[in-house]
């Protein structure tokens, strides 16, 4: 391609009529005479005083995002530069941390400290960011909007930096695979580092794709790897880890949400194999999966069982507020036969099987919670310094600085509380963490997901009606706006966790504790 023609800004200026229209961008001239009458916003927009000829520059940032310009059939309307002018408002590089105040945590942050991460952290979270704003942001983008399951294409890349096997965090799993290409050994991997990959995967304003990145895999593999035996670790355990095929964690019924005990699904002993019949609704990543990780009632209490997909296991999408690219399904087992030897933890033991998987996974989504808080944040504050009201930029107003100074307060609060749980989560074994944090994991998610919904709240005032429409410039807020009460469901509703945290301190009460 030739190198892009200097002009001079007055000759930009006689371009101005129809059939003849150029504009200045950031010190890019475009040439708008074709595409005019293929605006978005009609042609009378482009024809304004203020537009036409004209550098448009803080018009066009009143109205649209900067990756509108990046946009191939955008980006071809570029016919030269303004003489003596640079582009002031650039891509970011892959891997970039933001410069706007409070976008990044403060250990990402120049000039901050932070007793919990390690050059190590540092150069692995410069990794996971370069890879996804690569790799997958793009697909997180077309599948949040079209509803399609991601592709197999990028779960193969993902599968190679053992993506899946990472956020199940550390342990054995990990031995002899080689981490995001090498940047971290797999006996150095801990929970900072898998906070890192869930903040990041949060990072995109596309709720339901973080949910059908491989997220059933996240929740259904830990009770095959905690209580399966070897010879069913071997036979599932590396194809899922692989992204060559998928599990389900089905739990969830019509009958029974946060009453994990009241599941209906039933599973009758006969001969070597269970009889499985029942339905499972709201199941994550349910649409595609090969493997169900199930709970179901038996004559001795609550067991959980390895189902495979079969004649006897249908699915049908459910349709709910976020994007179905995350494959929320309705399962129904009608009679299938499942072995005796696909049973996890024992006949009788499947509450403390599921209970003992709900701690990692309730952290799981308050990490992406606070990933998709702190980029609100960001939205938030660029917004209002670029928004013009009243003559005045939007953040010259104080009700509207009190709502971004209280969305920072609950952003940063989140973060510190986060940060402390995975630093004892580093320090404890899985048995020590099932009696100490679990109270404290259940109250810091109540915190996180109601913080999160006063943030969507706060975030869509500002907006206005553009965080109420899909798209354009408020489409992360919109996003936020309409998902993040599956936080406050996912993984245990807000008020039973609530009460859930404080049982848990009751019981630890010593008896001698008076005023």
């Amino acid at each position: 391609m030739p190198p892009m023609r200097e002009i001079p800004l007055e000759e930009v200026g006689m371009h101005n009529k129809e059939g003849d229209l150029w504009v200045v961008i950031d010190a890019k001239v475009y040439d708008l005479s074709r595409f005019v009458h293929l605006h978005p916003g009609g042609p009378d927009v482009l024809y304004a005083a203020s537009v036409a000829g004209k550098d448009a520059t803080d018009t066009f940032f009143a109205l649209h995002r900067h990756e509108v310009l990046l946009r191939p059939q955008y980006a071809r309307l570029q016919i030269g530069t303004i003489r003596g002018r640079e582009e002031q408002i650039k891509p970011p590089e892959p891997g970039a941390l933001s410069e706007v105040p409070y976008a990044e945590p403060t250990w990402l942050t120049s000039g901050f400290h932070s007793a919990y991460y390690t050059e190590n952290h540092r150069r692995f979270h410069h990794t996971v960011r370069a890879f996804f704003m690569k790799e997958v942001y793009p697909e997180a983008s077309r599948c949040e909007e079209s509803g399609k399951r991601i592709s197999q294409e990028l779960v193969d890349k993902l599968g190679a930096l053992n993506f899946l096997a990472m956020r199940l965090g550390p342990g054995k799993h990990l031995k002899g695979l080689t981490l995001m290409g090498g940047i971290v050994k797999a006996e150095e991997f801990d929970y900072f580092h898998e906070l890192i990959l869930n903040t990041e995967l949060a990072r995109f304003g596309t709720r339901g794709f973080v949910d059908g990145l491989l997220n059933g895999g996240v929740i259904a593999l830990p009770p095959i790897l905690n209580y399966g035996t070897p010879e069913l670790q071997a036979q599932y355990v590396p194809d899922i880890l692989a992204g060559q095929r998928y599990i389900a964690l089905a739990i969830t019924e019509a009958f029974a949400g946060s009453d994990v005990a009241g599941v209906q699904t039933t599973a009758v002993r006969e001969g070597d194999d269970w009889i499985v019949t029942g339905t499972k609704k709201w199941i994550t990543n349910g649409t595609f999966s090969d493997y169900f990780t199930t709970l179901c009632q038996t004559d001795s209490g609550p067991t959980v069982l390895l189902i495979r997909r079969s004649s006897a296991v249908s699915t049908k999408p459910v349709k709910t507020s976020y994007s179905a690219t995350a494959g929320t399904a309705y399962v129904t087992f009608s009679g299938t036969r499942v072995p005796i030897s696909h049973t996890l933890g024992g006949v009788g033991q499947g509450l403390r099987v599921i209970l003992s998987n709900f701690n990692h996974e309730r952290w799981m989504v308050v990490g992406t919670s606070l990933g998709a808080q702190r980029l609100v944040v960001e939205e938030c504050l660029k917004w209002t310094n670029q928004r013009i009201a009243f003559g005045k930029p939007l953040n010259s107003q104080a009700v509207i600085r009190a709502r971004l100074a209280s969305m920072i307060e609950r952003v940063e609060a989140c973060q510190s509380w986060v940060e402390n749980i995975t630093y004892q989560m580093n320090h404890m074994s899985y048995a020590e963490q099932s009696d100490k944090l679990a109270g404290p994991i259940a109250l810091l998610k109540q915190f996180v997901s109601r913080s999160g919904r006063e943030t969507a709240e706060d975030a869509t005032q500002i907006f206005g009606g553009r965080g109420i429409t899909m798209g354009g410039m408020g489409r992360i807020i919109e996003n936020f706006h309409r998902t993040s009460p599956f936080d406050a469901i996912l993984a245990g509703a807000e008020d039973v966790l609530g009460d859930l945290g404080v049982r848990q301190a009751m019981r630890k009460m010593p008896k001698n504790a008076r005023l």
